[in-house]
């Protein structure tokens, strides 16, 4: 409907006076379709443009624009047709003009049929008939793709950004770090970007996220995008190097083989974090003491008493007591994170406590577990109850078999 709209507003435009009988001159209607002018001949797989345009001093009621089988291209078109007015030899004609992008998928030489232009025309009696236009076939020569390792990945212009959700070498204890490779290559197909490639690291936990691809059709061809996501974390305390991403491409405009290396990178806690003091920790609800504890703070207070006497200079520290306080509000948090099976404040309960005791093997075997639970591609259930008895139970030293608590 929209088509048929836009040519009867066409129709509208002053075109030169032409009588509309059946017969039709040849300089009537004109198709042709051209390839963009190349400096080279195109390899295997390299974009090339192709224009088809049509040229109209008749009053067109209906048309419909027939492609040829175009077989041994893998093609796009690059938007809609576009119709517009022009002059031609002192007097104003209508215009169609598409454009596609192929992509030679062999060798050799390579011939395109023609493209047929079927038109509904008015004759002399306004009685519609049906009339057909078509352009001269096409041949295309075409060079085997050069012997390269890897992906044959041509394309007139690459670009690349490296992001990260947060600064990787600032992590909280516990936390991860989600990055994301965007790759944009204009000339190219989506399919034609490299796999996303296995990020590695010899001291990281590594969880890859499905790849998105988009494309976006301009009049300088496809700009095919990729998407490559990780979700990042390092194994213990120290850092890690998240090792280079490589790839090779070639540039059609230089004619050259180029590589692409994402730079390695860094991630590591904060070390600010890591140390003997303690995180900085949302408060919890209010701790409640029962009276056992409450007497017992009291014989503290009394023995630091004493103590302030004995001590060279009257002075002690409070730092044990922080510290203290710091893990009875963790484990209660870990508790109640347990109990509305919330594995976010979970996770990050448990890290922190991790951090604030001596590393143990058990527990960080745990806390790997639970973070492959976590962010794999496809998140297993977690029963939050025995974990918390296990970690627990790890962190006291008694290290549980089965999951379950020696009593």
């Amino acid at each position: 409907m929209v088509k048929l709209c836009r040519l009867t507003l066409m129709c509208l435009l002053p075109v030169c006076v032409h009588a509309q009988t059946r017969s039709v001159a040849p300089d009537e209607l004109i198709l042709n379709v051209t390839f963009e002018e190349m400096e080279h001949v195109p390899y295997q797989g390299e974009m090339v443009l192709l224009t088809i345009h049509g040229i109209y001093k008749r009053h067109i009621t209906l048309e419909t624009l027939q492609q040829p089988d175009l077989d041994g291209f893998n093609w796009m078109q690059l938007g809609e047709d576009h119709w517009y007015a022009s002059t031609l030899d002192g007097k104003s004609v209508k215009n169609m003009r598409r454009r596609m992008a192929l992509f030679p998928d062999r060798a050799g030489e390579i011939e395109i049929g023609p493209f047929r232009h079927r038109l509904t025309l008015l004759d002399e009696n306004n009685a519609w008939f049906e009339h057909t236009i078509e352009s001269e076939p096409l041949r295309l020569t075409v060079l085997d793709a050069p012997v390269a390792e890897g992906w044959w990945f041509p394309v007139r212009r690459l670009q690349i950004s490296d992001n990260w959700s947060n600064a990787p070498d600032q992590l909280a204890p516990g936390e991860g770090v989600l990055r994301i490779v965007r790759v944009s290559a204009l000339g190219a197909s989506p399919d034609m970007i490299p796999p996303m490639p296995e990020l590695t690291s010899p001291s990281a936990l590594i969880f890859p996220h499905p790849e998105k691809r988009l494309v976006d059709l301009t009049s300088k061809g496809p700009e095919s995008v990729a998407f490559w996501r990780w979700t990042i974390k390092p194994r213990n305390a120290t850092s890690a190097i998240v090792e280079p991403i490589r790839f090779t491409y070639f540039d059609t405009d230089a004619r050259q083989m180029h590589e692409a290396v994402i730079s390695p990178q860094r991630v590591a806690y904060d070390t600010t974090l890591t140390g003997e003091t303690s995180p900085e920790v949302a408060p919890p609800d209010p701790v409640r003491l029962n009276a056992a504890i409450v007497s017992l703070t009291t014989v503290a207070a009394g023995l630091a008493g004493v103590l302030f006497g004995r001590i060279p200079g009257g002075r002690i520290t409070l730092d044990p007591l922080r510290y203290w306080l710091t893990r009875l509000r963790l484990r209660q948090a870990l508790h109640r994170a347990s109990r509305d099976n919330d594995l976010a404040a979970l996770r990050r309960a448990a890290h922190r406590l991790d951090a604030l005791a001596p590393s143990n093997e058990t527990r960080s075997a745990l806390l790997d577990q639970l973070d492959t639970d976590i962010f794999a591609a496809e998140p297993a259930s977690v029963d939050t109850r025995r974990f918390t008895r296990t970690f627990l139970g790890s962190l006291a030293g008694r290290v549980p078999e089965n999951g379950e608590l020696r009593t």
